[in-house]
């Protein structure tokens, strides 16, 4: 396959995409902290600095809904004035609900919080459908709600910590470490998003099928809704049954 041969059929980056998402949110491991990373998180005791920038950085990296959320948001951002302000709204949110999740003990259901992410998802694709103004006649203020589902993905990051009962010992620290690798791994991610993008808004039926891929992206947010409220009711049926 040459190179840019996705940008150059944009239904095919369209279908890529939500490809992507469905296999993701069918392995729930995949956005959550396993294996060693796991491990260790559970055994460490002490001030960690730049294992948990690797770690937080990898978990945005590997976190699809996320960047899901975030592909929505740029979309149709033309200005890097506007990128910058709009991630760094979404990135003020989810960085105070991660340390307040983690060093204040604000506990959440990890399922509705990630069901709530999904719906972020869905909320931006169906706003870059013009979806608010069609059947609603209004729109709401985009950058309040970047700013309020960034509080919500911070509680996400938040449940997958506190999953592992990190060490108090150095947990300040390591906590605003995870957190500055979060922020160096969206960098990183809408580094390669903004290339394909601009790339992407060259060819000259961008218009057509950017409508198509965001169609996409709003049914994946929905995948991601019910996988996470269906393990929810799951779980609540298991303990029903264990009670």
């Amino acid at each position: 396959m040459k190179p840019l041969t996705l940008i150059r059929h944009p239904a095919a980056l369209a279908t890529a995409l939500l490809a992507l998402a469905v296999a993701f949110c069918t392995a729930a491991e995949a956005h959550g902290i396993g294996g060693k990373d796991a491990e260790f998180v559970a055994r460490n005791s002490g001030v960690q600095v730049f294992p948990f920038l690797y770690l937080g950085a990898k978990h945005m990296v590997t976190g699809y809904d996320h960047l899901l959320f975030i592909l929505g948001v740029i979309f149709f951002l033309y200005r890097l004035s506007h990128v910058a302000l709009y991630v760094t709204l979404f990135s003020i949110g989810h960085s105070i609900t991660l340390l307040a999740g983690v060093l204040g003990g604000l506990h959440v259901n990890a399922y509705l919080v990630d069901a709530v992410i999904g719906l972020s998802v869905v909320y931006k694709a169906f706003d870059n459908l013009g979806g608010f103004q069609t059947v609603f006649g209004m729109q709401p203020n985009a950058k309040l709600a970047v700013l309020g589902f960034g509080l919500v993905h911070g509680f996400g990051l938040a449940t997958k910590l506190q999953d592992l009962s990190p060490s108090k010992e150095g947990l300040v620290a390591n906590m605003v470490s995870f957190n500055v690798g979060v922020e160096a791994g969206q960098l990183i991610a809408l580094t390669f998003m903004l290339a394909l993008i601009l790339a992407w808004r060259k060819s000259a039926g961008f218009g057509r099928h950017a409508a198509f891929a965001n169609a996409l992206i709003l049914c994946a947010g929905f995948v991601l809704v019910e996988y996470q409220l269906a393990g929810y009711f799951f779980e609540s049926a298991a303990l029903e049954r264990i009670g």
